[in-house]
């Protein structure tokens, strides 16, 4: 049996696959954010509870916001900033009992997109995922292409091109720069936004909620959510 996790900045999710791929058992709970020991302990819980419900012992390989640097061996350039800096998966091990194969998240999604999903015999693919954090993989043959870095395809952490003067210089962002393309298309970037128009701390998924109910400031926000976006897609095409 193999044990999938995907580590988000909002939840975590893990799935048992039998080896000849089938679905076994799926559970989800929330991300202790902002909590390191925690984050490691709801992993090992989740992998605990899934060999409960399958009555097996599997394999664990987690896909997480980030990577593991080539140099330190330690987590760099996660937006859950509670893991860089730490040898996550030499602590996971630890905490499991047996070896924890870790791999970025974004990386993870392109290259199954790119094996059996949407890009399926294409020859290149970019990936891009939006939500607590802005991230990219790219896989080209069938193999993902991480770079000296291990950050091929990361597009977040690059400008917002084209701002207007009212974004500049943009806000901060948590590797020390301002105005990256993550502090707007994002979750939270949505909800900074919203909560400077509006003055009210609202998430995503409840920005999108009062949109669709014709919520006036929450349309606004979308709106300037997908401006964001279009011009960070058009950038990346040379525009």
């Amino acid at each position: 049996m193999r044990i999938g996790i995907d580590l988000g900045g909002t939840k975590i999710e893990g799935i048992a696959l039998a080896n000849d791929g089938r679905e076994l058992a799926r559970q989800r709970l929330a991300t202790p954010r902002h909590d390191y020991d925690a984050t490691l302990r709801a992993i090992a819980a989740l992998v605990t509870a899934l060999e409960r419900e399958t009555d097996e012992t599997g394999t664990v390989g987690v896909g997480m916001p980030g990577t593991l640097s080539p140099a330190t061996g330690l987590v760099k350039n996660a937006n859950s900033t509670w893991l860089n800096g730490r040898a996550f998966d030499r602590d996971l091990a630890a905490l499991v009992g047996r070896e924890v194969r870790c791999a970025n998240d974004a990386n993870c999604f392109t290259l199954s997109e790119a094996t059996d999903g949407a890009a399926k015999n294409a020859a290149v693919v970019f990936g891009v995922i939006v939500g607590t954090g802005t991230g990219g993989g790219i896989v080209v043959h069938g193999r993902v292409l991480t770079g000296p870095n291990a950050i091929a395809g990361e597009w977040g952490h690059v400008p917002l091109p084209w701002p207007r003067d009212e974004e500049r210089p943009g806000p901060a962002c948590y590797c020390g720069k301002h105005g990256c393309i993550e502090t707007y298309l994002s979750g939270p970037g949505l909800s900074r936004d919203y909560h400077a128009a509006t003055g009210t701390e609202m998430d995503a998924a409840g920005i999108a909620a009062r949109a669709a109910g014709g919520d006036a400031q929450a349309e606004a926000a979308l709106e300037r959510d997908g401006y964001a976006g279009l011009d960070a897609f058009l950038s990346t095409r040379g525009s």
